[in-house]
């Protein structure tokens, strides 16, 4: 049998009955509706919140504190110049150009071009940092770098 939009059904054993509780002994959830006896959870309105230990010293205190976060730090998208390789002699690539090709998903603080693999052809490139050894590779092939200010 073909499945289709009307006998579309979920897997056997995937939906279930849901647990009504407080509903009398016979059901099995009666009396204390599944809260056992005593204690903060059976009674009602409680609510702890995430990494409450009972009173203890919670776990994400114990731990010392270390390092630091640097709030200036610029994050550049990286490309390599293997991924530039792609495109064809004498092209302009730039931010723009490798955004719209999904090189890049997004540019964050800028595009560094890196010097992993060969370049054989003449590219003029626009980045916002260059390596050194991608800066001499696109200038061994022929081509231009141009450093894009923010």
């Amino acid at each position: 049998m073909a499945i289709s939009l009307n006998n579309l059904r979920p897997a056997k054993g995937a939906n279930r009955k849901n647990k009504r509780v407080g509903r009398g002994m016979g059901s099995g959830h009666g009396k204390t509706s599944t809260r056992g006896y005593k204690g903060q959870k059976s009674r009602s309105g409680t609510s702890i919140r995430p990494g409450f230990e009972g009173g203890q010293m919670p776990l994400h205190r114990r731990l010392p504190k270390r390092g630091f976060t640097n709030i200036f730090r610029k994050e550049y998208a990286v490309v390599n110049l293997e991924t530039l390789a792609l495109f064809a002699a004498g092209d302009q690539v730039n931010p723009e150009v490798l955004k719209s090709r999904g090189i890049v998903k997004n540019l964050k603080d800028g595009i560094k071009i890196l010097g992993t693999g060969e370049l054989k052809h003449a590219l003029h490139v626009s980045a916002h940092k260059f390596s050194k050894s991608a800066a001499e590779k696109i200038q061994q092939a022929g081509g231009v770098i141009e450093v894009i200010s923010r």
